[in-house]
Parts: C-alpha cells; structure tokens; sequence
C-alpha cells in the first residue's frame, strides 16, 4: 500500500538541501521570466537565438570538462572520447532533440506567457508515460493513468475562460500592459488560454522532443553508455549539441552573419548572458538536487514553479491570474503529486558485469539528464 505521508525530515535533512531546493526552483522560475523579459513589444529578440542557445551548450562543455578534469587530466577526456566514439555518434539523437527543445523554448515563450508556457510543458509526463508503455513495455496502473488523465485536463482548463469579459480586441501591440491584460492578451499574447493553432503544435512538438530525447538517454545510458563517465557523456551531449546548432544557423543561412560584431554586441548583453548563465547553472543544480533530495520533492518544485511563475508574471508584466489560471494550477500541481506516489520505474537491467554502485551511479546520472525541464521516474531533462 502507497504511504502518502511525506516525513520533510527525510525530504530536507539539512538547511543545505533547503538552500538547494530553492535556488533549483528559483533558477526555472527565473529562465521564463527572463526570455519573456528579453523581448521587445513585438515578442519578438533583438539577438540570434539559435546563437544564445549554441553558446550556452558551450558554456555547459566548458563546466562538464572542469568538473571531469578535477579528477581527471584532459589528455584522459580526450582518450575517452576518442574511445567513446561510437556513442558520441549514438548521442547526435538526443542532441539533436534537446536542440529542437531549448530552440523551440524561446519561440513558444514568445507566443505564450511564462505560466501558460509552464503549464503546457507539464503535458511530457503524459507522453513520456505513454512512451514508457509502448517502448519499454511498462503497464500503467489505473492510478497512474487517472494522474495522467488529471493532469491533462489541468492543462485543458488553461484554454476554458470564465471570467473575461465578451469583446476583446485584435490589435493590442500599442497598449498599456494592464489595460491589455484586462482584455486577456499580453504584447498580443493570449494569456487567458491558447488555441489549437500552429503555436501549439509548435509546444507540443517541444514536449515530443524532450520525452523522446529522456527515452533515448535511458536506453544510451543503461545500455552502450552505461560503463563511461557520467562527466564524459555530458560531454558527448554537449559536443553534438553544438554540431546541431551550428547544422541550424547554416540551414538558415545565418552562420557567417551571427559572427559579426552586431550579432556579437546584442548577445553579450548583460540580461542575455544571464539568460545563459542561468540556462547553465540549472544543469548543475539539478545534479545536486538530484544527489541529495527525494525525487518527490521535484514534485513539488514543478507545483511551486508553477504558482511562482504566475505571480512574478503579475508583479512584472501585469498579467493577471485568470480563475482557469488557477485552477488549471490547483489541478496539474496535484496530479503530479498523485503521480509522484506511483511513478512509473524504469530500472537498468541485471547483468553479470554490473555493480550496485554502477546501477546508482546509471540511476543519478539518468536522473541529471530535463529544457527545458526534468526526474528518471516520468519526467527526464537535459542536464
């Protein structure tokens, strides 16, 4: 029998685990909020944000070697992936995905306000449950299918209105941010709900990325990669990551033109560079969250994150909080909570070649792996 109880004893046993999980938080909290910041009346960026998004997997190489070389010299990276280099190939899949997804983050976020944008993400556990079912052949239990159908109406209920008012208008670009908010858009932005139109395919396409790319990570990390370095695969991730990034600004013609001192100028602007700073140093914490916290306390950062976004969404860009806001919240929060007390386990293999130490060391490294966004149980992000 599931015991719902939570002993926050055992959930927080030290004030540093308090500290760990409130920067983890604040730090998704803060992404949202600061791409939403950074664009202009129009939504739209006055940097490349394929190049912001190329230079923060750059960023995430350059710590993944430092945190590898304080154990290791470089010349033994280089041997590993040199070694390795038939998983650095396997690893072009995932890369690729995760590439699609931080792309696609900075598109979405552009038609859709924080809040909505987070809520419509919580839609991977769904998939990703979905996708441990067909791939992995894990039968879902009524419970957890009841938390999935639970947190997709929490989603849904994002798109009913109750309380606009009847006429809203079209053209909103030049109005005051609170009066625009009144009329349920933000920079021409419908913050009441959204529509199945282009843009949320565009989302879910995002959600897709992310639950295929953590599916294909466990299969790399509990199969050809489960015997290299934890740091090393990181590494693999973050090298083909940036191959796929400099593969989109060619397709798109803009490789030579993101080199100028222009393009240059415009990303290291301070309020970018904390954009993929931030993007950066939520890879890291997330590996300390995930070292040394329950995995249930994701859950309730996912709830928090939520409720937060939504209100720094009111206090910095007057966006109000619609009563199907709320509830859409109230919903999504405690399905993933349901969830969280019956999640769906995909556990490495028993081999004669494995260790326990090997199978937790497997375990926390998948773990590391959630965007976006994040969890080995459902939910698995990029780290």
């Amino acid at each position: 029998m599931t015991n719902s109880r939570i002993n926050w004893g055992e959930l927080f046993p030290s004030k540093k685990s308090i500290f760990i999980f409130i920067t983890y938080m604040s730090l998704f909290v803060g992404q949202g909020i600061l791409v939403t910041a950074s664009q202009r009346a129009d939504n739209s960026y006055s940097y490349n944000t394929v190049l912001v998004v190329l230079l923060t997997e750059v960023l995430k190489l350059i710590i993944s070697t430092v945190l590898y070389c304080r154990e290791h010299s470089i010349k033994s990276l280089v041997v590993k992936v040199v070694e390795g280099r038939d998983v650095l190939l396997l690893y072009f899949v995932p890369a690729f995905l995760y590439c699609l997804y931080n792309n696609l983050a900075f598109v979405n976020l552009s038609t859709f306000d924080p809040t909505t944008y987070y809520l419509l993400l919580q839609l991977r556990v769904v998939i990703t449950g979905v996708l441990f079912q067909v791939i992995f052949k894990k039968s879902l239990s009524r419970k957890q299918w009841f938390s999935l159908f639970l947190l997709t109406l929490g989603c849904m209920l994002k798109q009913w209105n109750f309380s606009l008012p009847s006429s809203t208008s079209n053209d909103d670009t030049g109005k005051d941010p609170a009066a625009a908010a009144m009329d349920g858009t933000f920079r021409g932005k419908n913050i009441s709900g959204f529509d199945l139109s282009f843009s949320a395919i565009l989302i879910l396409v995002q959600t897709v990325c992310s639950c295929l790319a953590g599916v294909y990570n466990e299969y790399l990390l509990k199969g050809k990669g489960s015997d290299i370095n934890i740091y090393v695969q990181n590494v693999f991730m973050y090298l083909d990551s940036i191959v796929c990034n400099l593969l989109i600004l060619m397709f798109r013609g803009e490789l030579a033109a993101v080199v100028t001192k222009d393009h240059l100028l415009e990303v290291f602007r301070f309020e970018v560079l904390v954009i993929m700073i931030n993007n950066a140093a939520i890879g890291i914490i997330t590996s300390f969250f995930l070292k040394y916290m329950n995995s249930i306390l994701k859950t309730f950062a996912s709830a928090l994150e939520l409720m937060f976004t939504a209100v720094l969404s009111y206090l910095l860009f007057s966006i109000p909080i619609y009563l199907n806001t709320a509830l859409a919240i109230f919903v999504v929060s405690y399905a993933i909570y349901l969830y969280s007390l019956n999640p769906v386990v995909n556990l490495a293999s028993k081999t004669g070649g494995s260790t326990h130490r090997d199978k937790d060391e497997s375990r926390k490294a998948l773990m590391g792996k959630d965007d976006d966004d994040d969890d080995i149980e459902l939910q698995m992000e990029e780290v």
